[in-house]
């Protein structure tokens, strides 16, 4: 296998930059992130269910949007790729909602947690499946909030995948109590149909909890761009029905995804520009900002884009990432290469995500000779010298895959098992990896 390409069986040799070598020199690189999939998705699904045509320009290309966009399609809506110099916009164009049809979530939970609420309103029965991932993720929440609106759903009294929805055409709507502990993604759901309802609905959230809150902020902004009024409290929300208005709206880098490009600035020394990065978001990857900075970077955010720069030293932090654990995989790749411990807490629910997030990254950490010891839901990272002894697992996850390639960059050897996965969020992560070690 060649350094940065894919493989035969898409096993990578994950680039190394550290050590005294010719290629140790401090990286100099602008990177330009795609779209946000979380944005992107969301605005399918209110551009699919507003009274007007929108335009999504600068929207992710990737399997989870792929996968979104499908669905919507084969339910009856319009969608359309225009190209454009920067690539490609979509064109939505409302149509009624129609069944029967099948649809294949993948292993993307904005697919099995926002569309079977929408399949509701089309007219006779959508069948959901997907991956084998998929059957063991949590959608419970959403199914028996949908049955207590008067939706039947069909998932022989197991609450998962795969499910078929018996949609009527309309969704009364009313008060609905979920417990949303394992993902605020449930709540998202729920909000998005919302205002196509006929009396709109109330969210309680009766569970202990409520992880990655700023995706519920994320939805509540677009929902309010197409035109709804969202009121809350700090459980409750509450959507009254409404007509959305169809937008031409500009979707966000996504700026989870620029976390490992961040990352190789702090591990091999430099700067990184990372183009467009908004002064305004409600994205939990804008957090990596202030949490990188207390990590030993210097950060720097202008009109033009956010540059992070660094000197190889890192230092640990002691962080609570419940409202962003989806930054939590390459936290801890860079943890693992700090100089002094770290503790990573408030992340039980990333168990329930692409994979057991917690014991993928203590099983692959330890693998390569790291220490980290996990906790229900912690995991507390020793500095510790690595050497790459095996593959580095990916589990199928995207961002376990992009952990290793973070990791790579200071232990030679490491192999990433399944670089494809990535394409989950980001369609050529290699490529974009070595261009940017590239200068």
């Amino acid at each position: 296998m060649t350094e940065g390409r894919l493989g035969d069986m898409s096993n990578w040799s994950a680039p190394f930059r550290s050590g005294l070598t010719a290629a140790s020199k401090p990286i100099s690189a602008t990177v330009t992130i795609p779209g946000s999939k979380s944005a992107t998705n969301r605005a399918l699904i209110l551009a699919a269910l507003a009274t007007t045509p929108s335009r999504i320009r600068k929207p992710l290309s990737s399997r989870d949007t792929d996968l979104m966009v499908k669905g919507i399609q084969s339910l009856g809506c319009k969608i359309e790729q225009i190209k454009t110099d920067q690539g490609f916009d979509f064109q939505v164009i409302p149509g009624k909602l129609t069944g029967p049809t099948q649809i294949d979530v993948g292993n993307a939970g904005t697919v099995m947690r926002f569309l079977p609420p929408i399949a509701a309103l089309a007219t006779g029965l959508i069948h959901f499946d997907g991956d084998e991932r998929s059957h063991q993720r949590p959608i419970g929440p959403v199914l028996s909030a949908l049955e207590q609106l008067g939706v039947s759903v069909e998932h022989n009294n197991k609450y998962k995948l795969p499910i078929t929805i018996n949609g009527a055409g309309k969704i009364k709507g009313g008060t609905v109590e979920i417990d949303a502990s394992a993902s605020s993604q449930f709540v998202s759901a729920l909000l998005l149909v919302a205002p196509a309802t006929q009396e709109g609905i109330t969210i309680k959230n009766i569970g202990p909890s409520l992880p990655s809150a700023p995706h519920i902020e994320m939805t509540i902004q677009m929902l309010e761009k197409f035109g709804a009024t969202v009121q809350r409290t700090a459980s409750s929300w509450s959507v009254k029905p409404c007509q959305l208005i169809g937008q031409d709206l500009v979707i966000e880098p996504d700026l989870s995804n620029a976390a490992p490009f961040m990352a190789a600035a702090m591990i091999c020394g430099g700067s990184v520009k990372v183009s467009d990065w908004p002064l305004s978001t409600t994205q939990p990857g804008d957090q990596l900002r202030s949490i990188f900075t207390k990590m030993g970077a210097k950060v720097e955010l202008n009109a033009s884009g956010l540059t992070i720069t660094g000197s190889g030293k890192i230092d640990g932090i002691d962080i609570d990432l419940g409202d962003v654990g989806e930054l939590t995989p390459s936290i801890a790749a860079i943890a693992s290469l700090a100089t002094t411990p770290s503790a990573l807490r408030g992340i039980s629910h990333l168990r329930l995500h692409e994979t057991d997030r917690l014991s993928a990254l203590a099983n692959e950490i330890n693998n390569l000779g790291g220490s980290v010891t996990e906790g229900p839901g912690d995991l507390i990272i020793k500095p510790g010298k690595m050497n790459a002894s095996q593959i580095f697992r990916s589990y199928e996850d995207h961002r376990m895959a992009t952990a290793g390639a973070i990791i790579g960059l200071a232990v030679e050897g490491v192999i990433v098992e399944n670089i494809e996965t990535t394409r989950k969020t980001l369609s050529d992560f290699p490529g974009m990896w070595q261009g940017m070690l590239d200068g």
